[in-house]
């Protein structure tokens, strides 16, 4: 499937690096400002941009951004469009209140805008962007805006605190709650629950190329974490990390390698509190009692 967009471009002015693009959604050229732009750090320009197929590797900075919109706008699901070498394709960036700069830059900005009564501040330095500065995401609710990277897949009804993350080619595919992290690669299915200080071992981050999610109705307890995939209606219990080669004692008291178990449903993994065996049996959603559906509207 062809994707063609029109876009707005940032590029620094002496090196000629493309620093970041923004696709509207309408498609329909719009221009942006900044006081970056104002005193000739950067420059723009207005471009379009199209991708034969999303099944090969982004070839430019202005390919890498289009797809990241995309997966903000839940145009694509996250793992379903090739992102590989997208960090050596983005450059580090400033991201600061006058606009984006390469870091090299930022001392220099400070002093020619020093005239316009402005408080210079930097958010991030970091290859990708805000979210909510390029997609603002529908009947979605996020507490801080900084820990959302744009290429996170927000579906309508997802609630992230201000404490939660979601990274790029990451996300929720329904009604959520997002109090932990949400790391590359991972999917959170519909009506399920990320505990506070809980994570989610991604693509990027020790999983390797294994792809984990969660399914529907699951709750991961607070600062829990799974290196493995959760089925439909399961639950973790607050503060344990089950990682693929944890060993778990079944309700028939074999002990296997959480592996094993990996996308399996209605399955309770606790860790025993005489013993320290971490154990798993049967069990159903209804236990946690299901998200409290008045704070997903978000209208």
């Amino acid at each position: 499937m062809k994707f063609s967009r029109s876009g707005h471009r940032y590029i620094d002015s002496e090196s000629g690096k493309t620093i970041d693009v923004w696709f509207p959604r309408s498609s329909v050229p719009l221009q942006r400002s900044c006081l970056a732009l104002k005193v000739g750090i950067i420059k723009c320009d207005l471009i379009n941009i199209e991708i034969e197929s999303l099944d090969t590797p982004p070839q430019s900075v202005e390919d890498a951004y289009l797809r990241l919109h995309l997966l903000s706008e839940c145009a694509v699901r996250p793992n379903q469009l090739n992102l590989e070498g997208i960090f050596s394709l983005l450059h580090n960036v400033a991201w600061t209140s006058a606009g984006p700069v390469l870091p090299s830059c930022v001392d220099e900005l400070r002093s020619l805008i020093v005239d316009e009564n402005h408080h210079l501040m930097i958010s991030s330095i970091d290859k990708f962007p805000r979210m909510t500065d390029y997609v603002v995401a529908d009947k979605v609710r996020i507490g801080d805006a900084d820990r959302v990277r744009l290429g996170a897949h927000l579906a309508p009804g997802t609630t992230v605190m201000h404490e939660g993350f979601v990274n790029f080619n990451a996300g929720t595919l329904g009604e959520s709650m997002i109090e932990g992290r949400v790391t590359s690669g991972s999917v959170v299915g519909k009506d399920s629950d990320v505990g506070a200080g809980a994570s989610i071992m991604g693509t990027l981050s020790g999983g390797g190329g294994n792809v984990n999610s969660i399914g529907e109705r699951s709750l991961l307890g607070a600062n829990a974490g799974i290196g493995i995939s959760l089925g439909d209606d399961c639950i973790v219990e607050a503060g344990l990390y089950i990682t693929a080669g944890t060993k778990v004692k079944t309700a028939d008291a074999k002990v296997v390698s959480a592996r094993e178990l990996s996308g399996q449903s209605n399955l309770l993994y606790r860790r025993n509190s005489q013993t320290g065996v971490v154990e798993v049996i049967s069990t159903e959603a209804s236990r946690w009692e299901g998200l409290n559906n008045s704070l997903h509207g978000n209208e």
